[in-house]
This record gives C-alpha cells, sequence and structure tokens, in this order.
C-alpha cells in the first residue's frame, strides 16, 4: 500500500529511523555493561517490545498490570510494573502475571508491599526513591528503613532502588547532572553501609539516556522515547531532528485567509506543550512559520499568515508531534513505512490499559 492511500489522521512510523534507535540504544547499553529494559508506554505494541528483547534488551517496563496483560505477547523473561499494584482486582491481574514470567513492581510504601506479599503473590520488589522529580518515591534516608521492612516480608523480594529523573529537561545541565550524579552515589551507599547492596539500581528516561554510563552505580535504564523520539526529545537536545520516527499524517480541510485547520485535534495529538517552552503543538514539516497553536477535538488550528508556502484544502500535512506517547494511545493503528509505502500495520494494542 502507498502512503497516499492511507486515509487520515495517520501515525507513520519510518522504520529505518526506528530500527537505527533501537540498534543505537541496545549497542549503547552493552558498550556500558547496563540492563536495558525499555518502558513500552511509547509505542504500546507487543510486536516492538519484542524486537527490543531480540536487540539485547533484558526484559521490559510498562505502568499498569493491563499493559503488562497485554505485553506477555512479547514474551518477556522479566517484566517490571514501575507504578504501585494497588487494590483487589490488580492484584490479582498481578497474580496471574507472576506465575507466567518474572515480574518485579516498583513502590515507596510499606503498605503497597504489604498488600501484595498478604495476597500469597511472588514478586520482586523496587523501592522508588525521589531524586528530585518531586513525584512519587521515598527520600533516600526513608529508602533504607523501607528497605529493612520489606526484607521482612514474606513470598516478595527486595531486587533494588528505582528513581525517574524526569526533572531534568536539559541533557546538557551539567549543575543538574552533577546533583543527580552525587545523589545516585551517596543512594548506593546507603545500602553497601547497610551491608545490603542494592542489585538492581534502575534509573534513566530518554533526555538523559546518552549521559547513563555518567552515573556510578546505576545498571539498569528504562527509556521509551527513544524508539520513536518526538519534538520535544530533540527541542531537548537528547536526539537530532533526523532521530525523529514518528509523524502525524493529516488532511487540510479548510483555509481562510491566514488560518488553516487539519483534520486532527485533541482526540489525535497530544496537548503538551513544549518542555523547553516553544509554541504549538508540534512542527508542521516543511513549512517554516506554520504554527498549530490550537485544537478543538476535531480541529486543528494551524495559523499560516507567515508560513513559507501555500495550503489548499485537500493538501496532505505532517506533524511532528511535541509528545508521542499520548499520541500513540489515542491510535487504533500506527503504520510503519519505507519510503512511499506502508509495509507494517500494528494494532496499538495497549492503548487505554490503564487499570
Amino acid at each position: 500500500m502507498l502512503i497516499s492511500e492511507l486515509d487520515t489522521p495517520a501515525l507513520l512510523i519510518d522504520l529505518d529511523i526506528m530500527e537505527r534507535n533501537l540498534a543505537k540504544v541496545a549497542a549503547y547499553a552493552k558498550k556500558h555493561d547496563l540492563r536495558l529494559r525499555p518502558h513500552t508506554k511509547t509505542h504500546k505494541i507487543p510486536a516492538l517490545a519484542r524486537r527490543q528483547l531480540e536487540l539485547g534488551a533484558a526484559g521490559i517496563t510498562v505502568a499498569k498490570t493491563t499493559e503488562a496483560e497485554v505485553m506477555l505477547k512479547a514474551g518477556p523473561a522479566d517484566l517490571l510494573i514501575a507504578y504501585p499494584v494497588v487494590g483487589a482486582a490488580k492484584l490479582e491481574r498481578l497474580r496471574a502475571l507472576a506465575e507466567k514470567t518474572h515480574v518485579t513492581v516498583a513502590l515507596d510504601s510499606l503498605e503497597a508491599a504489604r498488600m501484595i506479599a498478604d495476597a500469597g503473590i511472588r514478586a520482586g520488589i523496587l523501592v522508588e526513591v525521589d531524586v528530585g522529580l518531586g513525584r512519587m518515591g521515598v527520600t533516600p534516608d526513608q529508602a533504607t528503613l523501607l528497605v529493612e521492612e520489606i526484607i521482612r516480608l514474606p513470598r516478595v523480594e527486595w531486587r533494588g532502588v528505582a528513581f525517574y529523573p524526569g526533572h531534568v529537561k536539559d541533557p546538557n545541565n551539567e549543575q543538574e547532572i552533577a546533583q543527580l550524579q552525587t545523589a545516585i552515589l551517596e543512594l548506593v551507599d546507603r545500602f553497601v553501609a547497610m551491608r545490603i547492596p542494592a542489585p538492581i539500581v534502575s534509573g534513566g528516561s530518554t533526555p538523559l539516556l546518552w549521559h547513563s554510563h555518567r552515573f556510578d552505580g546505576l545498571n539498569e535504564i528504562r527509556p521509551g522515547t527513544y524508539i520513536f523520539n518526538d519534538r520535544n526529545t530533540w527541542a531537548g537536545g537528547a536526539c537530532a531532528r533526523q532521530d525523529c520516527a514518528a509523524t502525524m499524517m493529516a488532511t487540510v480541510v479548510s483555509v481562510q485567509g491566514g488560518r488553516m485547520m487539519i483534520d486532527g485535534g485533541s482526540k489525535t495529538f497530544s496537548s503538551d506543550k513544549l518542555s523547553t517552552g516553544g509554541p504549538g503543538f508540534g512542527e508542521i514539516v516543511g513549512a517554516p512559520g506554520a504554527l498549530f497553536h490550537k485544537m478543538n477535538e476535531e480541529h486543528g488550528y494551524v495559523d499560516i499568515s507567515k508560513a513559507e508556502r501555500g495550503f489548499a484544502v485537500g493538501d496532505r500535512v505532517s506533524v511532528l508531534m511535541n509528545h508521542v506517547c499520548t499520541a500513540v494511545n489515542m491510535q487504533e493503528r500506527i503504520y510503519g513505512i519505507r519510503g512511499d509505502e506502508v509495509v507494517e500495520t500494528w494494532v496499538v494494542e495497549g492503548r487505554g490499559k490503564l487499570q
């Protein structure tokens, strides 16, 4: 099938770029002796998780138990649920998962760990530590106390610590990187002093991906966005423009003076703005000066008053999205392309798996 035969909006993945991204990160992890356990939140497709495993990933990461059920199709020998599993229904899903593969749960409270133990589920535990984001995670002081309590619980096994440095958006900010280096090293040293060194120190993000080897003590990374990259990854300096594999193809449905509408709005694109503070919801590829500045559910508003080209109803445009992960989650299917051809069609099996 030709790309021109697809209906719009359609999320396209340049397979040459995606495959290069996958191979590059796999090689980096191998070179620096880092376990790669990629987060599948970006692609949500078992076939792509399988490709990551085939390239040497030690396992995969998900956020929710329903996502984990979908990703079992990839055949992971090791599966991390990087989110506390709280509630009876989720615990039952966790039990079923633990009977099929090696499961670890990241959490930050004794209550959440005790729920797993009391349910009789054999699972690993990573204690989540807050290294600056202020989202989830205990302090380093609390981490050692929490680990001492978890070790006493039956059936569950403490396997290490996890952190997410999502507050560091600029990989070239040496001050923030130095602070993170100190925080990780001090955390690892705490467990060494307790004579219970952490087997797994799991962290990292796509923005800091290529700096992972600089963090002494870190031995596992969980990047997600790197498989496709997006405008945020590029704007933040974590990848080059030519490393962005995903674009949304849309059709121009209205042109009125200096304004045009495309057939994708908030039900198609992420509402995230650029983390660097730039304008718009995405770049209109090949149209410098065009500004995708507003969305309704089905309408994308593009200011073309300063665009360096003209547009007509029926034209197709490509949009480099600010945040690809949430955009993928709104698609039923995405398409792998080479040149002008669609050579892969994937059902987004993990979309909407929020429980």
